[in-house]
């Protein structure tokens, strides 16, 4: 009888690919570059797992993320799937042995709800650095119980652009999950990191030429693959804002509900302040992506929820129909409209100085605003910051202008 002889077209590994397949830790999380080949080496560690008769579940955030890795599985089996051995299901994303537990599955998963309904002797999270905390925590964990499996985690330090489409919370969660595994002692965890540079197979050419396109932080995130806290350049540092960080808010003599509107491509940038005395208070960073109609409710409810005195936005964008949109549902809200008609650093820098003389407290951790706050460099091209530009509204209605204190009168508790 003729035997039938298969191939399974595996990729030759770069070093630091070949580190991570190698390893043998329950946790592995890989820090790399744009084109570094980390989604290769997902691939390459994923048939090689369900070779040995495993069940993965890859999963990324978008399906155009997706579809590099597929290829690559596809591209790997294409021989055995063709010969009939292995099912595809293009629909789907599976490639599986039938009658058996032995199958590779990618999809697409912003959050806990869209990884739900699965499990896995290999979990796979690709892009994590974008994707909800919970994706983990209550869905991806619980998943490797039954067979007490193995996850593997893939991020590219995020810029300020690419944050500005993540579903997490707290934009550094991958990177604070990188510092606990390269800290680990106990063999659990293992923590990997390469750059762009270190793919043999892309362009050096194309490579040097991205950095005349991109900030200087950007490419040491997304190049080199570093996580960024801060950029040396920014009008805020960190360590001033955690020094003068609060827990609780005094009693405020008057609050205002600063707004940086958009189209809803990009958040429209709702921060809630207050002031007493000399000090500025910090409130709630209420931004969020959404249409005209999501952003005024968003608007309305914010300026109930903190009993304030005014709403001032930014109308630049929209002109007048922030205030229709807003007075629509609310005829008697305090509202002003505010014209940037200097520079985001003409307006930002006095608020920055306030904060650098310990006049202003953030009550509690708003990441996603301190993030744009500590990157963002005035001059250099970068998304526009909405959080930070309704802060700086916020501030500079509460302490840069005619302000008021009703006396004998407060509001926040």
């Amino acid at each position: 009888m003729e035997t039938l002889e298969l191939t399974v077209q595996l990729r030759t590994l770069h070093p630091q690919q070949n580190a991570v397949a190698q390893s043998t830790a329950k946790r592995k999380i890989v820090r790399a570059g744009r084109r570094s080949g980390k989604t290769t080496g997902a691939a390459d560690e994923a048939i090689e797992e369900f070779l040995d008769r495993g069940r993965i579940l890859y999963a990324t955030p978008t399906a155009d993320q997706l579809n590099r890795f597929w290829h690559e599985v596809k591209l790997a089996l294409a021989e055995p799937i063709d010969a009939g051995i292995f099912y595809k299901n293009e629909t789907e994303h599976i490639i599986e042995l039938p009658g058996t537990e032995q199958r590779i599955r990618a999809k697409t998963a912003w959050n806990a709800d869209t990884l739900r309904g699965d499990y896995a002797d290999k979990l796979i999270l690709d892009e994590w650095q974008l994707m909800d905390e919970d994706t983990w925590a209550l869905v991806g964990a619980p998943m490797l119980l039954d067979t007490d499996g193995k996850a593997v985690f893939i991020y590219t330090p995020p810029s300020l652009r690419s944050r500005s489409v993540s579903k997490a919370r707290d934009p550094r969660h991958a990177a604070k999950m990188f510092k606990k595994a390269d800290e680990d002692t106990t063999g659990r965890w293992a923590a990997f990191h390469f750059s762009s540079h270190d793919n043999p197979h892309i362009s050096r050419d194309a490579l040097a030429d991205i950095t005349n396109d991109m900030t200087r932080v950007a490419y040491e995130q997304e190049i080199l693959a570093l996580d960024k806290e801060e950029d040396p350049d920014a009008l805020w540092k960190m360590a001033t804002i955690e020094d003068n960080r609060v827990a609780v808010a005094p009693e405020l003599g008057r609050i205002v509900v600063g707004v940086d509107p958009s189209g809803g491509v990009v958040e429209t940038g709702i921060v809630i302040a207050g002031r007493i005395g000399e000090h500025a208070y910090v409130l709630e960073d209420a931004s969020l992506r959404a249409s005209p109609e999501g952003w005024s409710e968003a608007i309305q409810r914010a300026y109930k929820r903190h009993q304030a005195d005014r709403v001032v936005a930014e109308i630049n964008f929209g002109g007048d129909m922030v205030e229709s949109v807003l007075r629509a549902t609310d005829g008697n809200l305090s509202y002003k409209p505010v014209h940037a008609s200097r520079g985001k650093q003409i307006r930002a820098e006095p608020i920055a100085a306030l904060y650098e003389r310990g006049l202003v407290h953030h009550v509690g951790d708003f990441p996603l605003l301190e993030d744009e706050m500590t990157l963002w460099v005035p001059g250099m091209g970068m998304l526009s910051p909405n959080r930070l530009d309704a802060l700086v509204w916020a501030l500079t209605e509460l302490m840069m202008g005619k302000s008021y204190e009703p006396p004998g009168v407060v509001r926040y508790a």
